[in-house]
């Protein structure tokens, strides 16, 4: 990766602010439903506690803000550079989507297949990214890792809930 300089700083900042951002917007969603809905739910044994999943998910919007920010260093004119971070903008709406789903409509069905959706985009994302910047996908790694363990929690819960 190369250094940070002092030219690329705004587009560092706006891009974590971005993925900041679309986490903001998902947690309007989960607070109504976070401590009235959520809690009245059968959770599996390894469902994490609330404070622990926060953490996580400012780490990894921190981690998908520096990706975002190596791509559009690229140069948001080169087609190699431009169409991932279309491909990243859509996960991030469907990130926030998958929130009003599951949270916000009290739907762990409808989170399901939301979260499907976006484990295909965030793979679609890592592979889009590859070409114009490795780090910038391998950064998205640790997402798709957590996603992944958050589509089967949501797949548990909704087995348990049925």
């Amino acid at each position: 990766m190369d250094a940070i300089g002092k030219k690329d700083l705004p587009k560092l900042i706006l891009s974590i602010f971005v993925c900041q951002g679309a986490g903001v917007l998902g947690s309007v969603f989960t607070r109504s439903s976070v401590f009235t809905w959520y809690p009245t739910l059968a959770k599996p044994w390894f469902a994490p506690p609330g404070w622990f999943i926060t953490a996580v998910w400012l780490l990894l919007f921190t981690l998908m803000g520096l990706s975002l920010f190596l791509v559009w260093r690229e140069g948001l004119v080169r087609p190699e550079a431009k169409t991932p971070i279309y491909v990243f903008a859509a996960q991030l709406g469907v990130n926030i989507l998958w929130s009003a789903a599951f949270f916000g409509m009290q739907s762990p069905l409808a989170g399901l297949i939301v979260i499907a959706l976006l484990w295909i985009l965030i793979l679609l994302t890592i592979i889009k990214f590859w070409p114009v910047s490795r780090d910038a996908a391998i950064l998205l790694v640790p997402y798709i890792i957590w996603v992944s363990v958050a589509a089967y929690l949501n797949y548990s819960i909704l087995m348990l809930n049925s």
